[in-house]
């Protein structure tokens, strides 16, 4: 009769039993390092911005045919607005439902759920009558819901696709397609609209596109072990599962993400209010100079909407690009390079956004130039700031540390600083006369709360720098060391091979 081998304990096996013929058990067997061919990965990096593209479409096609729905549905402005409110208001919601799903379930299925969800969504909007205007709000919360998914947990598939410089240039691509997506929203909805007579087939043609872009992520996207990327192997492999409470107590331990996202919340701030009343500003400045007529009837024709479409497009790819690449060099030099990075821009984010405001009525030519650069200096950061959050926080919790940083940036930033900055102007017009120069200076005034704010996601980011390494060694080494980029099991990662453990 053999002997039964014992099941290994929390050290290891309890004592060694003996097989007939002297033979010892056989050592547990050891899990084998996860590891991805090169061009596995990037296969998916590209089927993930390809998605991400489709992703920030949703946000503003409905925005291309405003006034279409407008009319469709007999809805007034304060309705129309509240479109986009029911959008991000969902989003918020159902953001740390989708973080918690993709820390502790698969990744995958949950991605695919959302991307289903938010066409699904999308297309049967399209079939809703007048009368059920309720029904378009209902369902573009619904989509919102869907996009909250894709937001908060493919980044983090990124993460554990590619190792750390390789992870910021892919990261910025990623990233590019914020602006891309978001001009080709506009462009989309408004082209389809124009071609078929019919804006309703701009939501029916997205549909197709997500179709497209559902099965390519099921057929070529992995879903990577936790903490691929970095030697984590009890991570990696399936380590010990923690509470929601206990990932965020974690988080509001970890100073390094905490200032981090005040100071996404700060750029979220800030482009929040320039997308929403940066194009009614540069028009009525052009009231004030005399370049255009006052709009006495709506809807109101302006060519600066496109005009700042245009440079939000240019300068978010150019922006993303540069900022990533000078974090990947800088980092070289100097490890708390991210954080100094998007301490730097934000800080010279602040002067440009200034002169941008007071030198509007004086000349418009400056205003947009400094504009275009305080644009540019603000989109140097997306990519570098999810970089910092994918490097101070272990694994298990990333796609609850997304989650809580989407839902406090546009709960405290986009969200709030279109209606706040609304609220200043409309407080300022009230004890001055009615005229387009006081309103022109009452907004001009009110945009400047834009650069206090700014400013203050620049100090964040350098308070980010002072706790960056600590967080970081606790992020990739929990306890045993420092991060080490040289790592022979991390670089072999993407390559398909790893170096095997040395027998004792």
């Amino acid at each position: 009769m053999s002997t039964e081998c014992p099941e290994p304990g929390p050290q290891g096996p309890q004592g060694q039993s003996l097989r007939p013929g002297g033979q010892g058990c056989p050592p547990p067997a050891t899990p084998v390092p996860w590891s991805l061919p090169r061009w596995r990965a990037y296969v998916a990096a590209a089927v993930l911005c390809y998605v991400n593209l489709l992703n920030y479409m949703n946000w503003f096609i409905i925005a291309g045919v405003l006034l279409d729905v407008q009319k469709f549905f007999q809805i007034s402005d304060s309705s129309a607005g509240l479109l986009q409110t029911v959008f991000i208001g969902c989003l918020l919601l159902s953001a740390p439902v989708f973080g918690y799903l993709g820390d502790r379930r698969s990744r995958k299925a949950t991605l695919s759920f959302g991307i289903l969800l938010w066409s699904g969504a999308g297309l049967s909007s399209s079939f809703i009558s007048p009368p059920y205007s309720w029904l378009f709000f209902l369902v573009r919360g619904v989509v919102g819901m869907g996009t909250a998914s894709y937001s908060t947990i493919a980044p983090t598939v990124l993460g554990d696709l590619f190792v750390r410089d390789q992870r910021t240039r892919v990261l910025a691509i990623f990233y590019i397609f914020i602006p891309v997506g978001s001009g080709l929203g506009y462009v989309l909805g408004s082209a389809v609209s124009e071609l078929t007579g019919n804006w309703r087939w701009a939501l029916r043609i997205m549909p197709c596109l997500e179709a497209v872009a559902l099965v390519l992520f099921i057929l070529l996207v992995p879903d990577p072990p936790r903490g691929a990327s970095e030697k984590q192997g009890e991570v990696a492999v399936g380590g010990p599962r923690s509470g929601w409470c206990e990932d965020v107590r974690y988080l509001g331990r970890n100073w390094s993400f905490v200032w981090s996202t005040l100071g996404v919340t700060a750029m979220a701030f800030v482009t929040g209010a320039l997308g929403f009343w940066a194009p009614k500003f540069l028009f009525e400045a052009r009231v004030v100079h005399g370049l255009q007529l006052p709009c006495f009837r709506e809807p109101c024709s302006s060519q600066d909407s496109l005009i700042f479409g245009a440079m939000t497009i240019v300068t978010g790819i150019i922006g993303v690009i540069v900022g990533a690449e000078a974090a990947r060099r800088y980092k070289k030099v100097n490890p708390r390079a991210e954080p100094l990075i998007c301490a730097s821009s934000l800080l010279a984010t602040a002067p440009c956004l200034y002169l941008a405001l007071v030198l509007a009525p004086t000349t418009l030519l400056a205003s947009y130039v400094f504009l275009a650069l305080g644009e540019l200096l603000l989109s140097c950061n997306w990519a570098v700031v999810a970089d910092i959050l994918l490097s101070v926080v272990v694994p298990r919790c990333r796609g609850t540390a997304e989650a809580l940083q989407i839902t406090v940036g546009h709960l405290l930033g986009d969200a709030s600083s279109p209606y706040l900055i609304g609220l200043i102007s409309s407080a300022l017009r009230a004890g001055r006369p009615d005229s387009y120069l006081q309103r022109f200076l009452s907004l001009q005034q009110s945009f400047l709360s834009c650069v206090f704010v700014i400013a203050l996601g620049g100090s964040c980011f350098l308070l980010t720098a002072l706790f960056l390494d600590r967080d970081q060694v606790q992020a990739w080494h929990p306890g045993t060391g420092t991060p080490d980029s040289e790592d022979p099991e991390s670089q072999g990662l993407l390559s398909g091979t790893s170096t095997p453990a040395e027998d004792p």
